[in-house]
């Protein structure tokens, strides 16, 4: 098989959730376990640092990445989902796994993959390990794909683990609230390792403080300064928070070496070093064109805050969802003064763009739907002055058939 015919066949089995919802979802361990132990339990062989929280994760995780490759280090990443790549998961210093090792791993199981009827993320994770411990990383940095408890990222013994925070999202798996959710992610406490949690909620804390406390696992929650004397790459005043977490992991992360330069040089160079992707990354200046991969309630209200502080003549926003995303809790978030282009992202859980118009529109947001994101864009470029700005968002889907 060819590269693209082997990610077909991947996708094809059982679907991924990123493109199809709830029928993807598995919510078990025992295929990634079973996964596992037939590869020889690469997930044993590499230390690692297990990553989860609503929103910051990903950009959390590329900054241990960074600090830790600075610091010397063979740096393993596992992040989800990917923007134009499939390989974008699998990273050591930044550098994807190659298309050949992506079929080499396919052709070798093949018969074991098929028969066993593994999921896309399970297949992908017992990929990701056995790549990691192949190249013999000195520690891996291993992203929560959805949740914590049944994630099949969750049957590694990590160094240390660390939430970003909690927020309102895929609450049909998760929870309707936020110490529901907040129970889920803390299935990745594991007994006698460390937790760091980047942000303390009254309405959490309790949740963590319990089971940290029932499993034996010291808990820290990140300092919460106003001042940080550290600054990083990724743009975005909410950054500040995730540096915080990301510091307190450093602190307490024991046989691992990393100096103030270490952390000051990797947290300057988080996209330099990790090839990260999506978050307010900036793809043009005349006009300014930002994207962002935010698609909860909290992440959103972050964006909108950043976008708040920008100087803009006229504000367009290109605008894309999901089907599954809960439409009222996000939606008033968006600011009344700024043209809309509505898109639907082309995946088959993309929300048909005149319905999400019709919704908008309850909230005073006005605009035109466009049959694709390209057209959508193309339509906010020929719009926009030299001085306006132009954000797009709404879905991981509708940012990557933009980057």
């Amino acid at each position: 098989m060819t590269y693209r015919e082997t990610l077909d066949w991947m996708f094809a089995q059982l679907p991924m959730y990123q493109h199809k919802g709830q029928k993807a979802y598995n919510g078990k361990l025992d295929g990634i376990r079973d996964l596992s132990a037939y590869l020889g339990n690469p997930h044993q062989k590499f230390k690692s640092i297990h990553v989860a929280g609503t929103n910051g994760k990903g950009s959390s995780s590329h900054m241990l990445a960074s600090v830790l490759q600075e610091a010397g280090y063979t740096v393993g990443l596992y992040t989800s989902p990917h923007l134009k790549d499939f390989r974008e998961r699998i990273r050591i210093n930044g550098q994807m796994a190659s298309k050949q090792y992506v079929i080499g791993f396919v052709k070798r199981h093949y018969d074991y993959l098929k028969s066993n009827k593994l999921s896309f993320f399970e297949m992908t994770v017992g990929m990701a390990f056995d790549y990691f411990a192949r190249k013999k990383v000195d520690i891996a940095i291993i992203e929560v794909g959805l949740g914590g408890r049944l994630d099949s990222t969750n049957i590694i013994s990590p160094e240390i683990c660390l939430i970003t925070n909690i927020g309102l999202d895929h609450t049909d798996f998760l929870g309707a609230t936020l110490p529901e959710i907040a129970r889920e992610k803390a299935g990745i406490i594991k007994k006698g390792i460390p937790v760091v949690v980047s942000e303390y909620d009254t309405e959490t804390a309790p949740v963590f403080t319990s089971i940290a406390e029932t499993r034996q696992a010291p808990l820290s929650f990140a300092k919460q300064q106003a001042d940080i004397p550290y600054t990083t790459d990724l743009l975005g005043a909410y950054q500040k928070r995730n540096i915080r977490g990301v510091l307190e992991v450093l602190r307490l992360l024991g046989e691992f070496r990393v100096s103030a330069s270490h952390i000051r040089k990797g947290l300057k160079s988080v996209v330099h070093n990790t090839g990260l992707l999506g978050r307010w990354q900036v793809l043009d200046d005349a006009p300014r064109v930002i994207c962002d991969l935010a698609h909860n309630r909290e992440g959103v209200r972050q964006i909108m805050q950043q976008l708040a502080r920008e100087n803009f003549k006229h504000l367009h926003i290109v605008l894309g969802f999901v089907n599954d995303k809960d439409l009222g809790t996000m939606l008033p978030l968006f600011p009344k003064k700024a043209t809309y282009y509505f898109a639907r992202p082309d995946i088959p859980r993309g929300l048909d763009a005149k319905k999400l118009q019709n919704s908008a529109e309850r909230y005073g947001l006005a605009g035109k739907a466009f049959s694709s994101v390209n057209l959508a864009y193309e339509a906010a470029l020929k719009a926009a002055d030299i001085d306006d700005l132009i954000f797009i968002g709404g879905s991981t889907f509708t940012v990557a058939e933009v980057v």
